[in-house]
């Protein structure tokens, strides 16, 4: 438990979305490409949830869209690699939600900003959220 009093999440959808987090953080960090990443991890660990699968191909094959999105929400003087490394990660992984999946945009900008609150700054959390919301409210219906 967080020293606030907070719990952690902990659904299964959670989960799969930091393991998400963690393998598309490790192929950043690396300079690797995310799905070899995926692979080098599906065939030596247990479980790979879908989900998890799923987002980490889905923000590689569609990183240009994605980072463009984003880019054009951050404000003037910021840009994606300004970015601490996990609110940038964090914020494909949404977008990549919020544009191709069927996902429920308050669940997935939920998932992201709790995700920040328990691994970036204290600043992160506000920061995505607003991101995230604009991108969430510039789609179509």
């Amino acid at each position: 438990m967080k020293q606030d009093g907070v719990r952690p999440r902990t659904s299964a959808r959670h989960k799969a979305r930091k393991h998400a987090l963690d393998l598309l953080f490790e192929a950043d960090l690396r300079g690797t490409d995310p799905v070899a990443t995926l692979e080098e991890r599906t065939a030596t660990e247990v479980t790979v949830r879908e989900l998890t699968a799923v987002i980490v191909r889905g923000v590689a094959a569609n990183s240009r869209r994605i980072d463009s999105v984003v880019s054009s929400w951050l404000s003037d003087g910021w840009t994606l690699e300004r970015m601490p490394r996990v609110d940038r990660i964090l914020a494909r992984m949404a977008t990549y939600e919020l544009l191709y999946t069927t996902t429920e945009p308050s669940v997935v900008v939920s998932e992201a900003v709790a995700l920040a609150s328990e691994l970036s700054t204290d600043e992160s959390p506000a920061f995505l959220n607003a991101v995230l919301r604009h991108v969430a409210n510039s789609q179509p219906e």
